[in-house]
């Protein structure tokens, strides 16, 4: 998991004074503290960096049984790099103690702002389309969170939503046979009626009915189902059985009537709740990314370059290659999502320009171009903004071009999917690839 770590504030203990962590690390106050952990304000000493250092008792942990729930936490933060989720920087281990280093949220929980009152529609429509951004994003790595409510959504200094607190998460490996989930999780008002049946059920459906209870609660500022009893409360979940206050938009009512179906195989979807209309309408503010406002200037940038590509000598070659062999495949970074890819051509730089325009007409992309690059940019915004993609070609001889093609922007397994889909059969007839005898193009 992690070094062995040194804890100079002796013990472990840090309240109330400074500690050093790992030669790495110093920890201040004390943000916050649940029954198994700790959080405090630590710095990065050797970027200054601020963040938060989760600090969790092993002894209390493994009494309890819980041992699991936390590698699983630090497993699924991990794999879930998102705009919209509480990033995950390191975790280090001592005999005693496991530490999370992870992305400061200055903000406070959402559960805070509600606390004060119901929210206006547009500013409820931006958290949530945020929630349903992460949401989407974990549900498409097979990640479930399962216990979704406002006090595990936090906002940074500018406002954005951030989901936390991942100990309950359950992988798409956790089904069992029938291809359902069945443990029983989660806080008990936002917990699907699917859940407390015991039946078995589909992460991703659950997850969206909490979704539907946390827009609910932004928009009127208490809960769908609430009972001092909570045998009557379950009856509630389990009939549906609530009703949207007079100042919902008709909008508004449909979408939480749609999300808040007590049968999951009718409840609405994340594809069709983009759709719908309440949740495409525009927010106040429209917020252009670097990498937009990049795109946007990248004609101006490059258009005194040179007309030629750029010739690539012995080390240009090797740094480009996996080995010498840069023909009869596009070439890969081996790993699971792999965010470029390479391939070579005798067709000129023109060609190559032309059919890459050819794609991103037909995939609904913006196109920018110089002789020697291309800039692609989704129209959409997908998981991660809007896909954006740049490609760059290189002359090794004036008749022998090798072409990198990279991610820019957005979500990786997005842009994986339009390089198979899309790009890949446009571009195959224009890939050099090696004589007959050793050649192996799929």
């Amino acid at each position: 998991m992690a070094a062995e770590t040194k804890n100079n504030g002796g013990g472990g203990g840090c309240d109330g004074q400074s500690a050093l962590l790992h030669g790495k690390y110093e920890l201040g106050r004390m943000l916050g503290h649940g029954t198994f952990a700790k959080v405090y304000h630590a710095r990065n000493l050797k970027s200054g960096k601020s963040m938060a250092m989760k600090v969790v008792g092993k002894e209390k942990v493994i009494k309890v049984g819980m041992m699991e729930q936390i590698k699983r936490e630090i497993s699924v933060m991990k794999m879930v790099k998102h705009p919209n989720i509480v990033e995950l920087y390191e975790v280090m281990a001592s005999k005693s103690k496991i530490y999370f280093a992870m992305e400061l949220v200055r903000g406070g929980e959402l559960f805070a702002k509600i606390a004060k009152g119901r929210l206006r529609e547009d500013l409820a429509r931006v958290y949530f389309q945020q929630l349903i951004s992460a949401i989407d994003f974990c549900h498409s790595r097979g990640v479930y969170h399962r216990d979704l409510k406002p006090e595990n959504l936090l906002l940074d200094e500018d406002g954005n939503l951030k989901v936390t607190d991942f100990g309950l998460s359950a992988f798409s490996e956790h089904l069992k046979q029938d291809g359902l989930l069945h443990t029983t999780c989660g806080t008990p008002a936002y917990v699907a009626p699917e859940v407390i049946g015991k039946k078995g059920y589909d992460g991703a459906k659950a997850d969206l009915w909490s979704c539907g209870v946390i827009l609910y609660v932004l928009l009127a500022g208490f809960l769908p189902f609430q009972d001092d009893n909570i045998v009557n409360m379950y009856r509630k979940i389990y009939r549906g059985d609530f009703k949207c206050p007079p100042w919902f938009s008709p909008e508004a009512r449909r979408l939480v009537t749609k999300l808040l179906d007590p049968n999951p195989n009718t409840r609405i979807t994340i594809n069709k709740i983009v759709e719908s209309t309440w949740f495409r309408k525009a927010v106040p503010k429209t917020v252009r990314s670097k990498e937009e406002m990049e795109f946007e200037a990248f004609e101006a940038t490059n258009g005194d370059k040179s007309k030629q590509p750029e010739t690539l000598n012995a080390f240009h070659i090797i740094s480009l290659s996996e080995g010498f062999d840069l023909s009869p495949l596009f070439e890969e970074k081996k790993r699971e999502e792999k965010e470029e890819l390479r391939f070579a051509t005798t067709r000129p730089a023109s060609s190559v320009i032309s059919r890459l325009e050819e794609v991103a007409k037909a995939g609904k992309f913006s196109v920018k171009k110089s002789d020697t690059k291309v800039k692609l940019q989704g129209q959409e915004r997908g998981r991660k903004g809007k896909l954006a993609i740049a490609a760059e070609i290189f002359a090794v001889t004036p008749s022998f071009l090798v072409v990198e093609v990279k991610k820019d922007n957005g979500d990786t397994l997005e842009y994986n999917q339009f390089c198979s889909k899309e790009l890949r059969p446009a571009l195959k007839d224009i890939v050099w690839t090696s004589p007959p005898e050793n050649s192996t193009l799929a």
